[in-house]
């Protein structure tokens, strides 16, 4: 470690070298806020920032030899093979890795300009990826950083650039007082600016980024549960996720208690896989975005509800409903529909991608008569949930015992919903190693797990008492969000229930998994959460979606506000009209070019008029001293004069300087030379009276001037 010999002052240095780290820092946040990055990574790239920032604050650098740098390239590159082959086992997030790897070496040992320019151009590639990466509302807040870094190092190192350049230094040895304040100010003010400039040009020019950017989209919340095949334990791992995975509005003014979002249905179970079979798919075509799910003349009486879900980036094409869904609107020409009454799309749909539907909430079977006429299930379909695979024999004992005295169909399923929901545990840790027969290891050895061990357990259990049962997979309750009047569905809520078909009322919703023991989350972080929900519901719904439909909406809102207040936009805008058709108006269109070009005359000839008097007048001194007729002012107006040349090249005297030392901090190149030369004479005029020197500082300037 050495310590770095500064190219400006140490105030502006610093405050250049912190810009630039906040610079790079902003951008990886960008990027870890997408969610793509794994947790080595993240913390590898957070200790890199670390470190950069103690040395900066210790002032040391660390410049490796070329030997560090290959032994650490050998390493590495050893450490990739290996994270290819064993550790990552895929290209992509080894090259990720390795990338991250690098970005932190230069990171670290960053100590010239061009490194500094790599640390620049790194952070900016990390925003640009975020943004394609992620469409959330964090990527705005690192933005907002990004933007205030941006303005502090395009300032400070401008700044640091022309210290540099005219080799001047403060006396003082902490710098000049002030100026990073005065810097940060400067860089706050720049980057409000930029994003007070883009609001209103944002709200001006409606775009559809939602829609470009979500098809470049490629990480997304894995749910296995929702597809054709999932293995036991899937789910419970997809549960100890915060992440969302979609919003709801409900249009009810009824409380409607726990809702189960399914999103689909699997038959077959293997003992340790669920999976459906080749089902046939039908297409079912909307009209005008509108699909009638049951027709009209089979649809039965009961509770109705209606709602929007808008999804989040979640990697699976199934829609969710609750309860029996009877029609949906959406964009889209079709809905594929399958024989297990689940419904999808035929391929993933992007990000806040929405939907409305109409659904029948399932009463209690105890509750709600017959169908009439009775439902019938396909044969095919009956074979499928009742097919069992081979199993532990106490399995089909501890059924009989369960339903021991009940008599019919939908007795034995509340049976085995009670016992297992009274006599085993919830968990959601998985099992130390895969059981050979994860049911029975469930029942009989661990006697506790999460959701889909209990449903599968009751799905099993009543296949053996000649019940066609099958696992639902979906999501439970939600939170609600008061302050965006959303349901709030995360990844934790996902959830597996039993669908058994009790005669006389079809499939029949069981939840045999108990409630869950952890303790609820604390008040403050509950509430926290929300409002970080309802900032990223405003920037997906007024951002990643923002159209002209929202800019009329929002237009509209502005004017009733206004006429609340009785501000009539609109109004003064037609008696702006009847004005200008009016005879004052023809007056005005007559003679208001004339008027306007007049006062533009007079304005540039206010600013231009006095300058130009100013030159005149010193051309005027200037040519007297040629003609030997100077006196001791004139001495200090032609060193006023020097001084006017200098500036406009970058070089500006400060107050505490003499003329010596000015002339002196200058670098030694002609221009140099020719102020020193010219320095000299103005001392030996004006200080030591000797006026033959004024020809010679009349000569000299004349060659500052041709110089520029």
């Amino acid at each position: 470690m050495v310590r770095q010999e500064p190219c400006a002052t140490g105030s502006v240095e610093r405050f250049f070298q912190f810009s630039l780290l906040g610079l790079v820092a902003s951008g990886f946040l960008a990027v870890a806020g997408s969610g793509c990055l794994d947790m080595p990574t993240l913390a590898w790239t957070s200790a890199g920032l670390l470190v950069r920032a103690a040395m900066l604050a210790a002032d040391r650098h660390w410049r490796p030899s070329g030997r560090t740098i290959s032994l650490l390239a050998l390493a590495y590159g050893a450490f990739f093979l290996a994270d290819y082959l064993v550790i990552s086992r895929q290209a992509l997030p080894a090259v990720v890795h390795l990338v991250f790897f690098l970005t932190v070496l230069k990171v670290v040992t960053a100590v010239r300009g061009r490194d500094y320019l790599a640390m620049a151009a790194i952070s900016f590639a990390g925003l640009v990826s975020a943004a394609v990466l992620s469409l959330s509302f964090g990527f705005l807040a690192a933005l907002v950083l990004y933007l205030a870094f941006a303005a502090a190092v395009l300032t400070s190192a401008e700044i640091r650039r022309s210290l540099r350049d005219a080799a001047a230094t403060a006396t003082a040895p902490g710098g000049i007082r002030g100026l990073p304040a005065r810097l940060g100010v400067l860089a706050a003010s720049m980057a409000l600016g930029i994003l007070g400039l883009t609001a209103g040009l944002f709200f001006l020019s409606p775009h559809a980024a939602g829609s470009a950017l979500g098809n470049l989209l490629f990480h997304r919340m894995l749910l296995p549960g929702f597809s054709r095949r999932i293995t036991l334990g899937e789910i419970g791992a997809i549960q100890t996720s915060s992440r969302t995975a979609m919003h709801v509005r409900l249009f009810t003014p009824e409380p409607v208690g726990s809702l189960k979002w399914r999103g689909g249905a699997l038959t077959q179970f293997d003992g340790q896989h669920w999976l459906n079979p080749e089902e046939p798919q039908t297409r079912l075509y909307t009209d005008a975005g509108r699909l009638d799910l049951i027709p009209p003349a089979y649809r039965r009486p009961g509770r109705l509800i209606s709602y929007d879900v808008y999804l989040d980036a979640i990697d699976s094409d199934a829609l969710f409903f609750v309860g029996t869904p009877e029609h949906v609107d959406l964009r889209a020409p079709y809905v594929i529909g399958t024989e297990a009454s689940s419904f999808r799309m035929d391929s993933r749909p992007p990000q806040g991608f929405q939907y409305e539907a109409y659904s029948r909430l399932e009463d209690p079977p105890e509750t709600s008569p017959p169908v009439d006429p009775p439902p019938e299930l396909d044969a095919t379909e009956r074979n499928h949930c009742l097919q069992l695979p081979g199993m532990d024999p106490r399995i089909a004992d501890l059924a009989l015992r369960m339903t021991a005295g009940a008599a019919s169909g939908l007795e034995k399923a509340r049976a085995v919903e009670r016992g297992l929901r009274t006599g085993f545990g919830y968990t959601l840790d998985l099992p130390s190693h895969t059981p050979a027969d994860p049911v029975a290891y469930f029942l009989f050895t661990r006697k506790k797990g999460h959701c889909e061990y209990f449903a599968s357990a009751m799905a099993v259990m009543l296949r053996t008492q000649g019940i066609p049962a099958r696992l639902a997979t979906g999501f439970e309750s939600g939170i609600y969000n008061d302050l965006t009047k959303l349901w709030l569905i995360r990844a934790s809520d996902a959830h597996a229930w039993v669908e058994a078909w009790i005669p006389g009322h079809g499939w029949t919703t069981f939840d045999p998994t108990p409630p869950d023991p952890r303790p609820p989350q604390s008040t403050l972080a509950a509430r926290l959460a929300l409002y970080a929900d309802a900032a990223e519901g405003l920037w997906r719904e007024w951002v990643v979606s923002y159209d002209p439909n929202h800019q009329g909406s929002l237009m509209d809102r502005m004017q009733q506000r206004a006429a609340r207040l009785g501000i009539r936009w609109f109004d003064s805008l037609s008696d702006a009209q009847t004005y200008w058709d009016g005879p004052a108006g023809k007056w005005v269109r007559r003679f208001g070019p004339w008027i306007l070009a007049a006062l533009g005359l007079g304005v540039l000839l206010w600013f231009a008029i006095p300058p130009a008097i100013r030159a005149l007048w010193m051309r005027c001194r200037v040519r007297r001293v040629r003609r030997g007729q100077a006196n001791l002012g004139d001495a200090a107006l032609l060193y006023r004069r020097m001084l006017q040349i200098l500036k406009r090249r970058g070089y500006q005297k400060p107050p505490w300087f003499t003329p010596v030392e000015f002339a002196a901090s200058l670098p030694r190149t002609q221009m140099g030379i020719v102020v020193g030369e010219f320095t000299a004479a103005y001392n030996a005029w004006r200080f030591g009276g000797q006026r033959e020197e004024a020809p010679r500082l009349s000569l000299l300037l004349d060659q500052l001037e041709r110089a520029e």
